[in-house]
């Protein structure tokens, strides 16, 4: 064990033995009010003892927590009326004493009241979805509750609800009216009169509805508003510290077991959409690479059998559906982050985990031939003392090139999420010689190096890092090694997640062992709370700026706010004293061809017309939209031209020359699904214009580490 948790431990067993003392006595946990109680002073408790930064749990904090709660039950401001936000005021000042152990009355009154008006909103949608709308009217809508103010009176509220329904019914009208010019010079095709489908439109927005405020109404439990009352508290300290109450623990865990069959995508309900927040490397949705985090999925169909559409199911319900026997088709009808919708079908099948190690393939020009190593986590099997292991795995793949004889090498972390610090040390040592790789530093602690105490060089040669907006943790921590080195360059968007702190669930029942795995049977839930954080070796913090590339590309998602630093309650950057290390030794330096690089960049036309449209979308989506029917149409047209023509800039005009390795060609050649996962993987990388722009500065790259 590193001797940099040797105060943790300390801290959080004491802190658990503090828990345990002070719930000695306490009321039994089937009392809900007890244990309410008890689960917030005891999150209260971790959080001031052992959080690596803690807010000051005050007046202040009490009335943004009133804030955050309030917005977190009714995000769209369509729910409560003025008349309650001016009751709730009345806690503005309490919720802190409340935390602190005083009588929880604020979290009752405003649950009791938002079930209240829930119930009232139910009732609002069938009235105005019984009579037809007209669409001629030239009525906006605001979709950023950040511009909106909550409705002064129940009469505003119906407002408010009358145009919420009017765009998704005028959404649905259109969308039949262009399936009905399509298919009208088809066999037996049936005309159907726009009244006709302005009806249809309006029941299908009904059922839908029908749907939401069902699973709103079964979901929205005393018991899981409360989990949202504490989360308030827990996410105001840093976006990563969450309670888990006990069910969803367990829920989480039966979700990433991988036993069933399936497309291998982990699900959320969002506002009534279900939405995907990660693939499982080597599942069906992943080989496809045509589904990423974010993506809503609408509609799903058994087959060719007609689709169900998922809006307003919970989760569980979703997954009945796009679960099935293995081998068998599911079509997902999904709307893509930038507003396209896409009917994508997958084969499902049991998730190979293998599909989540490192894999290698070569890369060759008129030139160069370049090795390419994806690594999509950094993974590591800690149960067992042979288990896979990133950084052991990335070693095997280098020696493999090197066989190739290749003349660089381009390591892809994107969308690599983190995962093993401890392999990230040692993955870095395989590109440099011993030395510090990164800092940690935990709340009042000096800063602790972790050094690579490796002298050997596992790959010297030229080196390139690609890296994207969800390059997150351990990714970052590498690609910061490797630049502060200036041992490779770093490819990418705009600036990688920026995740620079270390978490750990700890059960709220005070019996806090630091070596025991989580446990989901607690009777009070968890907390993963935020305990260090990150730092360069240079002293800058990873956190909230991440890391921005020595070449920067731009990005078709550049336009949307999901990273660290577009989160309020994020942990600021700050820096530390430098590690003592040594510059990777090339004469001249490789980065004096960032420069020239970066405007060869700026000057290509296809990426500038990337940019000119990922501009033109920044501005789309923060504008009011159209309630009439014409200028509907022409802002959907706009927006769809300019999302086809990213497609067709995101497109290379030839396929990259990939091939695999000759030491996995018996491998990838012992199973025909082998055969076809390979194929795919293949075919994703050979049109990626991302890894074409890396081949082309590796190619400068080779170059100028020749002429030394």
């Amino acid at each position: 064990m590193n001797k940099k948790f040797f105060p943790v431990i300390i801290l959080m067993t004491a802190v658990g033995l503090f828990i345990a003392f002070n719930s000695m006595g306490r009321p039994d946990n089937d009392n809900p009010k007890a244990k309410y109680a008890k689960v917030l002073k005891n999150v209260c408790v971790m959080i001031e003892e052992a959080h690596f930064k803690p807010k000051k749990i005050d007046d202040v904090f009490s009335r943004e927590m009133l804030k955050k709660f309030t917005n977190d039950l009714d995000d769209e401001k369509s729910i409560f009326i003025q008349e309650d936000i001016d009751l709730f005021k009345k806690y503005a000042t309490v919720i802190d004493d409340e935390i602190h152990g005083k009588e929880l009355e604020s979290f009752y009154t405003i649950n009791s009241i938002y079930l209240k008006r829930l119930n009232e909103v139910s009732l609002i949608y069938p009235q105005i979805l019984s009579k037809p709308f007209d669409f001629s009217k030239d009525e906006k809508i605001q979709m950023d509750p950040d511009k909106l103010n909550y409705p002064k009176n129940i009469t505003d509220r119906y407002e408010v609800w009358r145009r919420k329904l009017k765009y998704n019914v005028l959404a649905k009208y259109v969308d039949l009216q262009e399936e009905r010019e399509k298919n009208k010079n088809q066999k037996d095709a049936i005309f159907k009169a726009d009244s006709t489908l302005e009806r249809e439109a309006r029941e299908q927005v009904r059922k839908q509805m029908d749907r939401y405020f069902t699973t709103k109404k079964n979901r929205e439990t005393q018991d899981e508003n409360f989990s949202t009352f504490v989360n308030a508290l827990t996410s105001m300290m840093d976006p990563h510290t969450d309670y888990f109450p006990p069910v969803d623990l367990r829920s989480f865990n039966e979700s990433m077991s991988g036993r069933f069959y399936g497309i291998g995508a982990q699900l959320k309900e969002d506002d009534g959409r279900i939405i995907i927040t990660s693939l499982v490397a080597g599942g069906p949705a992943w080989k496809s690479g045509e589904l990423k985090e974010n993506d809503e999925i609408i509609k799903v169909a058994e087959g060719d059998n007609e689709p169900v559409d998922v809006t307003g199911y919970a989760v569980s319900d979703a997954v009945k559906l796009i679960r099935g026997t293995n081998g068998s088709v599911v079509k997902l009808t999904i709307k893509k982050i930038d507003g396209t919708v896409k009917i994508i079908s997958l084969v499902r099948e049991k998730v190979n985990t293998e599909e989540i190690f490192a894999k290698s393939a070569i890369i060759k020009n008129d030139v160069y031939k370049i090795g390419y190593i994806y690594l999509p986590e950094f993974y590591a099997d800690f149960e067992m003392s042979n288990g896979a292991r990133c950084a052991a795995d990335v070693a095997k793949e280098i020696e493999k090139l090197k066989q190739e004889n290749v003349d660089g090498i381009i390591l892809d972390l994107r969308g690599n999420g983190g995962g093993s610090l401890y392999d990230v040390v040692q993955m870095a040592g395989l590109f440099i010689n011993s030395g510090p790789i990164c800092q940690v530093k935990g709340r009042d602690e000096s800063p602790e190096v972790l050094p690579d105490r490796d002298p050997s060089l596992q790959y010297d040669g030229p080196l390139e890092v690609m890296v994207d907006g969800t390059s997150a943790s351990a990714s970052e921590i590498f690609a910061a090694a490797i630049q502060d080195y200036k041992r490779g360059l770093i490819i990418g968007s705009k600036s990688t997640y920026g995740k620079g702190t270390v978490q750990r669930n700890i059960p709220l029942n005070g019996k806090f062992d630091m070596f025991a795995s989580d446990n989901p049977t607690d009777e009070l839930g968890s907390l993963k709370l935020t305990l260090q954080k990150f730092y360069r070796i240079s002293g800058g913090a990873t956190q909230l700026r991440g890391v921005t590339p020595d070449i920067v590309l731009p990005d078709r998602y550049d336009y949307l706010k999901f990273r660290e630093r577009d989160n309020k309650y994020a942990l600021g950057w700050d820096e530390i004293p430098k590690a003592s290390y040594n510059l990777w030794n090339s004469t001249p330096s490789i980065y004096d061809l960032v420069p020239s690089v970066n405007e060869e960049v700026l000057k290509n036309k296809k990426l500038d017309s990337i940019r000119n449209d990922i501009k033109w979308l920044e501005k789309f989506i923060n504008k009011e939209y159209s309630l009439n029917i014409e200028k509907y149409k022409e802002e959907q047209k706009q927006f769809k031209m300019v999302n086809k023509q990213m497609d067709e800039l995101m497109k290379l005009s030839y396929s990259i020359n990939f091939s695999n390795l000759i030491a996995d060609t018996a491998k990838i050649n012992s199973a025909e699904d082998k055969i076809e996962k390979n194929k795919q993987w293949i075919k994703v990388r050979a049109n990626d214009i991302y890894i074409d722009q890396a081949v082309k500065v590796m190619d400068k790259l080779i170059i100028s580490t020749r002429k030394q």
